[in-house]
């Protein structure tokens, strides 16, 4: 039990106790002495989601999304270079020293390891003497090993095999092979569909409890990236699982009919999130994006009093001259891979009583009140502009770098602070309804995927056309009355209108490196800025020096 002694010693060092520790005391502490009541036991079971709150933004954010062909992080003048560790992951060049692939590396087994800590504890308790039933037990182990499960599948996809440890008596384990460590998350997740509940009725809120249809869409995830992990094609498997999920097996969700509907402040009454991880204001708040994504001044914007850092943008869907690269890449771009009758491509704007339109800042940045932003930067005391282009635009002209707009380059060096379309995917109420921020929960499964995998299953298995109905459901709800101006059509229905399609609906929900692994382009197309490496092991991230370091019965993975 020395995760209890730390909860009991770790109060007293805070307050500066001199207190001698009765070690034949605390040495019989127990589950069944330390828990008191219901209280305790769910603050045990929300411990480890409290972990999984953190990891599924920030660096296993930034390795899906900043790798890929979506988002970038371009040095701006003087910010933002960070010793070339931006672009080594834009430009595949990654190292196992990287801070990023060590904080994913160490939170993906803190997550399992924390889960087990917690099912270790709960499994020894007797529920009934806490008035809940064997079922309530069931359901929470099973919640848990569904999370083991989850960390373990982030983990398989980021670096292959893991350790695999049942409990936290063992130390420096070796790490299992791809298979052994896909067979076990294949095994959590089945036990847990037997033995979760199932949400009954659409009308049932969302708290970030795994229900049944969570561990299967999970499991359908598995089995729809198994060539990637083990070299073995599962869709057939993945399509069974995806179309019980629609069909309510597992339990009751449907599409939401707009497309703010998982995203918007009170989501937890979606009807299509299969699990989402809760916020609020000042408890837990998913407010992690916030901070990189926006320029110093879109406080303003917002009508906030938030700061941020200008880091993050999607990659520009055009040159300097204003002309599109969609000649001369077929990835990327994102902003203009959006239709323009595409409700989601207006830009951002609050309009009261948790109400709002679009998804990008872009173009003239505006007060609420109409007054312009001045920028801070290349363009101080000047009206802001956030562009869809990269390039020093500011050096253009008379006495400047470049003579023409013609001359400008456009790559990972060469930002300005106005450069980039920014997403806010989050909607963000102003100060006048304050008590919204951050009320939107982060949806981490809901049941469009469930639709784009069982459209790729049936693609992949020569049913085009029903591929195209599945997709052409869901893009109806970003248009005015449903009129689709471009809906897919089975006859130009290639791999590369599908790829487009996961980015336009799961844009910033930081998925994207995983898609373009199961369509095998992460490393043989090119996008802005990057070009096709063609090489294989970059497919998986090095095992960081600092984990080798400190286990030596670690192999570091095949080219690093």
């Amino acid at each position: 039990m020395k995760k209890l002694l730390i909860y009991i010693i770790l109060p007293l060092l805070m307050l500066g106790s001199c207190t001698k520790l009765d070690q034949e005391f605390y040495s019989q502490v127990t589950p069944e002495t330390f828990f008191k009541g219901e209280k305790d036991i769910l603050a045990a079971l929300n411990r480890p989601f409290t972990h999984a709150r953190w990891y599924v933004g920030e660096d296993r954010w930034y390795l899906q999304e900043q790798t890929a062909d979506n988002f970038a992080i371009t040095t701006k003048g003087p910010h933002w270079y960070n010793g070339g560790e931006n672009e080594r992951y834009h430009y595949h060049t990654w190292t196992p020293d990287d801070g990023w692939i060590w904080g994913s590396w160490r939170g993906t087994l803190m997550g399992i390891a924390l889960a087990l800590d917690a099912r270790s504890d709960l499994e020894k308790l007797d529920y009934t003497k806490f008035a809940l039933t064997a079922d309530d037990q069931q359901a929470h182990l099973n919640q848990l090993n569904t999370l083991i499960a989850y960390f373990y599948m982030r983990g398989l996809d980021f670096f292959g095999g893991l350790p695999i440890f049942n409990s936290l008596e063992g130390e420096s384990l070796p790490r299992s092979t791809d298979k052994e460590t896909f067979d076990h998350i294949e095994q959590l997740l089945k036990t847990a569909i037997e033995k979760l509940p199932k949400k009954e009725g659409t009308d049932e809120r969302e708290i970030g409890e795994l229900k049944q249809a969570a561990a299967a869409a999970m499991l359908a995830e598995l089995y729809f990236n198994a060539e990637v992990y083990i070299g073995r094609p599962m869709y057939q498997e993945c399509q069974q699982l995806a179309q019980d999920i629609i069909d309510g097996k597992y339990g009751t969700y449907q599409l939401d009919a707009t497309w703010y509907g998982p995203h918007t402040f009170k989501n937890d009454e979606s009807r299509e999130i299969i699990w989402s991880i809760p916020s609020e204001f000042n408890k837990l708040q998913y407010d992690w994006f916030y901070s990189s994504f926006y320029h110093y001044n879109s406080r303003e914007y917002f009508g906030q009093d938030m700061g941020a850092n200008n880091g993050t943008h999607l990659t520009p869907s055009r040159r300097p001259d204003s002309t599109l690269y969609s000649n001369e890449f077929k990835l990327g771009s994102p902003f203009e891979t959006f239709d323009n009758g595409d409700l989601r491509k207006k830009p951002y704007r609050y309009l009261g009583s948790g109400n709002y339109e679009g998804m990008f800042l872009i173009g003239a940045q505006r007060k609420p009140n109409g007054d312009d932003i001045n920028g801070t930067q290349e363009y101080n005391k000047q009206p802001l502009f956030l562009r869809d282009q990269v390039g020093r635009f500011s050096e253009v002209g008379p006495g400047g770098k470049y003579s023409s707009v013609a001359q400008l380059p456009s790559k990972m060096s060469e930002g300005e602070e106005n450069t980039g379309v920014r997403l806010v995917k989050v909607p963000i109420p102003t100060l006048a309804d304050n008590t919204l921020r951050w009320g939107a929960d982060n949806p981490v499964i809901r049941l469009t995927e469930i639709y784009y995998m069982l459209a790729e299953c049936k693609w992949r298995r020569g049913d085009v056309a029903g591929a195209a109905e599945l997709i052409n459901t869901v893009r109806r709800r970003n248009f005015v009355n449903g009129a689709d101006p471009n809906p897919v059509q089975p006859a130009t229905f290639d791999k590369y209108r599908f790829i487009d399609e996961w980015s336009i609906e799961f844009l910033g929900e930081g998925r994207r490196r995983t898609d373009l692994l199961r369509w095998n382009m992460f490393t043989t197309e090119t996008w802005w800025d990057h070009k096709a490496t063609a090489s294989d092991h970059l497919k998986r991230f090095p095992v960081p020096t600092r984990a080798i370091s400190g286990n030596n019965n670690l192999q570091q993975n095949p080219g690093y």
